[in-house]
């Protein structure tokens, strides 16, 4: 790690302090504070384990953030790691955990994890619990100054983490919030499921503070109305929310868009147009797809974010507006850093609060709540009186694969809407064009199980997922008679369910 890039880190770490001053959201701290670890240090997992402060003697798992490619679980190496820093008091750093003597022989055979770092966290001199940075096989071998730089991360963090009551909490398995999900489903963001409740958490704690924020998810996930609902809810609500999608906007265009010109600038500037970051003064600035910033903007923007000022096109005159942004891309700006396409100092100005937007598949569960949410307002739209989908019909939408997330879901609705006769009240599969018809045909399992990009583990996953909820609404969710026809006992039909997370709408 040369100068440069430790400087920058350092400085990315100062920013996660005013972001952690202003959250009241312990969740939202343990979310934020892993989600930065795997960005400062390349990590494949961070992983926050505390210790129960009535015993401090269990330690348990409390907050997880793991990459796509990296879906697996490592309790039993973790465990294992936590106990050596808290028997020897030390930090915990290893090149290759399978051969590490300081462990068993075969311990860890089964576990497709290289390099390890383990930091305690303590607030004086007592330990709270330890922080946990993974790498797979194919990832980085972690290195001594990652060590020295996990620690100092440690000592800034533990503070925060401190909060006995919270803790506790965690230990007796809290139920989700309700009112947050009536909150937001009134401005149209729908759903129920944990990750969609996680998305939601991690929203509303970004509401309150007035920091940069980054949101990273695929085309269609819903990211300008994550956006909107975050100004919504912030202290900004009665100024401009302004959006800028750089995916639109040809590169000649684009300086002039953002900063304005003045009359005579360049041929065509028959008078002086304001740019969007001064329309956006005192507001919130929307960024679709930065990624297809150039780079030579990018530097400009750079700038723009360091000085809060800027000059208009044509014109030496500095100006100064105070404004929000928030950032979006369908593709990890990380990827694009080191592939040298986006400026690394631009990539950490803009992700100090980041914020994950989770595909539809994989928050299958939700489909038939943001389907029943379509319907009312399509029907009024064409002046039919639909009510809602069949039971075949539905199935077919929870179980294939949605590319274009929400908003491929929410184009087959309306399409849908406009095929049925003016007199039904319910859609059926019937109405599916052919091309629909022959994909409910063909398809066994949902495509996203087969992708080749998700690895064995998550594929397996996937399948099982499949398989027990399809024997559930076979049986109407009856658990008994699911079971039976899956040929297992219920008890590990219930524990199935639990672990992968199945839950009738």
């Amino acid at each position: 790690m040369n100068y440069y890039e430790e400087n920058l880190k350092l400085e990315s770490i100062i920013e996660l302090v005013q972001v952690l001053n202003q959250q009241s959201s312990f969740e939202e701290i343990l979310r934020i504070i892993s989600a930065k670890a795997i960005q400062l240090f390349d990590a494949d997992s961070a992983k926050v384990m505390m210790l129960n402060p009535q015993t401090e003697q269990t330690i348990k798992t409390i907050y997880i953030k793991q990459k796509d490619s990296f879906i697996q679980d490592n309790h039993l190496l973790n465990v294992n790691i936590a106990g050596w820093v808290q028997k020897h008091q030390q930090s915990f750093i290893s090149s290759d955990i399978g051969k590490d003597e300081r462990f068993c022989p075969d311990l860890f055979k089964d576990i497709e994890v290289q390099s390890a770092i383990c930091v305690a966290l303590n607030v004086g001199n007592r330990s709270i619990g330890t922080l946990h940075l993974l790498n797979g096989i194919d990832n980085k071998i972690f290195t001594q100054e990652d060590l020295s730089l996990a620690e100092k991360f440690s000592y800034v963090i533990a503070p925060f983490l401190n909060t006995v009551e919270k803790i506790e909490e965690y230990f007796s398995c809290p139920l989700p919030d309700d009112d947050l999900l009536n909150k937001y489903s009134k401005i149209g963001l729908i759903g129920k499921s944990e990750r969609f409740i996680e998305l939601l958490k991690s929203i509303e704690a970004a509401s309150k503070c007035n920091v940069r924020v980054l949101l990273e998810g695929g085309t269609g996930t819903g990211k300008e109305l994550i956006a909107k609902a975050i100004h919504k809810f912030s202290e900004r609500n009665t100024e401009n929310f302004s959006v800028l999608d750089c995916g639109t906007i040809p590169e000649s265009l684009i300086e002039s868009e953002i900063f304005g010109y003045v009359k005579g600038a360049f041929t065509g500037a028959v008078k002086d147009r304001m740019g969007i970051i001064e329309e956006a003064n005192n507001g919130t600035l929307f960024i679709d797809e930065v990624c297809n910033l150039p780079l030579d903007m990018q530097s400009k923007f750079l700038r723009f974010l360091q000085e809060k000022e800027f000059r208009v096109v044509g014109s030496n005159e500095i100006r100064k507006v105070d404004v929000r942004i928030i950032a979006a891309a369908s593709v990890p700006l990380i990827k694009l850093v080191k592939e040298k396409k986006f400026k690394e100092e631009l990539y950490y100005r803009l992700n100090v609060y980041p914020i994950y937007v989770p595909s539809l598949d994989e928050r299958a569960e939700d489909i038939a709540s943001l389907v029943n949410h379509f319907i009312p307002i399509f029907t009024q739209e064409q002046k039919k009186c639909l009510e809602t989908f069949d039971n075949d019909l539905m199935k077919f939408l929870t179980h294939r694969h949605w590319p274009g997330n929400i908003r491929e879901l929410e184009n087959i609705v309306e399409r849908l809407v406009a095929l049925t006769p003016p007199a039904h009240k319910i859609i059926g599969k019937d109405i599916l064009p052919k091309e629909y018809i022959k994909e409910m045909e063909e398809e066994k399992f949902p495509n996203y199980a087969m992708q080749s990009n998700l690895s064995l583990n998550a594929r397996l996953h996937d399948i099982e997922s499949q398989v027990i909820r399809e024997a559930l609404i076979n049986h109407d969710w009856n658990q008994t008679q699911a079971a039976h026809s899956l040929n297992i006992p219920e008890q590990t039909l219930r524990y199935r369910m639990h672990k992968l997370k199945i839950s009738k709408d």
